[in-house]
């Protein structure tokens, strides 16, 4: 498999991204920066990474589920998206669902990346669209097994 190469332009000591095992779909994001985010609070973390990809990429950013389960902390956009033509910092969304303040200190592992092909379309506008057997059945509306 032909691996696809992202230049990373990354402030000081910032360790880049990394998969932790061959079988990993993300990397985990650090933290480069301290921080804190409040009890049922939000806030933005700087990761010190600047990103240059190939048009039809993007990278998108995910909770770690570890900080999900133990702390309540997720991404609170998730997935979030980095464009191919965004060149600032990347910085990680978070919100804190859990009673107490999250400290964050440089290095943490705070999100993960995962990147991906994107394939743009052109909308044709059309006065009627095909029946489905679900076809207007809203949100939920399969129900449960």
């Amino acid at each position: 498999m032909e691996k696809l190469i992202v230049k990373v332009k990354a402030s000081g000591d910032v360790t880049l991204p990394a998969y932790a095992t061959p079988g990993s779909s993300g990397m985990d994001l650090r933290a480069s920066e301290h921080a804190v985010i409040p009890a049922g609070g939000y806030g933005a973390v700087g990761t010190g990474l600047y990103l240059e990809m190939p048009t039809g990429v993007e990278a998108q950013v995910r909770p770690r589920s570890g900080l999900a389960l133990k702390q309540g902390i997720t991404v609170l956009n998730s997935p979030g998206t980095v464009d191919s033509d965004y060149r600032g910092e990347v910085r990680i969304i978070l919100v804190n669902h859990s009673k107490t303040d999250f400290k964050i200190e440089p290095g943490d592992r705070i999100a993960q990346m995962v990147f991906a092909t994107v394939t743009q379309v052109e909308l044709q506008r059309v006065d009627e669209i095909d029946e489905t057997e679900r076809s207007s059945g809203g949100f939920g509306s399969t129900g449960k097994k």
